[in-house]
């Protein structure tokens, strides 16, 4: 099934299927009224000390890709996200305004190739 990403600031699509929250923090300026996903799994998100780490700089890029994955693997919630992607639309929503060099875009590799 589809897996997709998504900044959590664009509005929702009906083709969005599932809309999972994956960062650790809650979005900066939006409130949780405003804020459009069905469940929130920050256990998938980054660790904090690995998130400051690679601080969006692309040069880290590699080495936060490699940690990341290997943070996911003790992730309580990395199955149940398997199984909804398995089972229908997901579309992954993070916070960075960074698009391409972002967890998330990680995080959706790893769901496609399950």
């Amino acid at each position: 099934m589809p897996v997709r990403i998504k900044r959590v600031y664009e509005a929702a699509t009906a083709d969005d299927g599932t809309r999972i929250l994956v960062d650790r923090l809650w979005p900066r300026g939006i409130s949780k009224e405003k804020a459009s996903f069905d469940t929130w799994l920050k256990s998938v998100a980054p660790s904090t000390e690995l998130r400051k780490w690679f601080a969006h700089k692309p040069e880290r890029w590699m080495e936060f890709q490699t940690r990341y994955r290997d943070e996911l693997k003790e992730s309580p919630d990395l199955d149940d996200l398997r199984k909804r992607a398995a089972t229908g639309t997901v579309t992954l929503l993070y916070g960075s305004r960074n698009t391409a060099f972002n967890h998330a875009a990680i995080l959706a590799e790893l769901l496609k190739d399950s």
